[in-house]
């Protein structure tokens, strides 16, 4: 009689020790992104997965658990060699010290030299950025809200797709006529961000950072 209680109580403290164990997974295959745009262009896909690091239950990761720095695991679009450089009157150098051309004259946007966007703004549907794209030839006057669609997708873990606003223009000195939208990322991580105009489409592979 008095074995039962013992044998009761060392089977129910091994439970939590068999299943608290912690998981891990490493993403499938080895991803590198396009350096060289083409009219027609289209990051590798990466494969999917899902880590209780990055997705708690909420949804959105934690500040902690991500670096500002990209990982080898996100295949950050970075700087095609030679560089893409836009005919006048658009000028030589993106806007940002920190950025550059990515595209062709049939769509190009800006995007910064470490592949990360970091402290962005952060309300109920995300963390929050403007992304601008280009076409030669794009007129403000003659388009003031272009056809542009962009869409976005977070390669690295399940996630809700990419909030996007309405496409509307900007025009400035420095950046000549700008077609402009609203991203919300629902999650920090790495996305994959396309701008589809006028029969062209263009893909970018960025980190989002805390």
């Amino acid at each position: 009689m008095g074995l039962w209680p013992q044998c009761i109580i060392v089977v129910m403290l091994a439970l939590p020790l068999m299943t608290c164990a912690p998981t891990s997974g490493n993403i499938a295959g080895d991803v590198q992104a396009a350096q060289q745009p083409t009219v027609v262009q289209r990051a590798t896909p990466v494969a999917m997965r899902t880590e209780s690091s990055l997705l708690p239950p909420n949804g959105l990761p934690t500040t902690g658990t991500l670096s500002k720095t990209p990982p080898d695991t996100c295949p950050v679009t970075r700087s095609p060699n030679p560089p893409f450089t836009p005919y006048p009157p658009y000028p030589r150098s993106a806007p940002g010290e920190d950025e550059f051309w990515y595209g062709t004259d049939s769509l190009w946007t800006a995007i910064p030299q470490t592949g990360a966007w970091s402290d962005l703004p952060h309300n109920p549907e995300g963390y929050t950025q403007k992304v601008f794209w280009w076409r030669k030839g794009y007129s403000v006057t003659a388009e003031p809200e272009p056809h542009l669609t962009v869409t976005g997708r977070r390669l690295d873990a399940s996630a809700p797709l990419l909030n996007v606003s309405r496409a509307t223009n900007a025009s400035a000195p420095d950046i000549q006529s700008a077609m402009l939208v609203g991203v919300d990322f629902p999650t920090l991580g790495c996305w994959e961000i396309t701008g589809q105009y006028a029969g062209t489409e263009l893909s970018f592979v960025i980190w989002i950072a805390p």
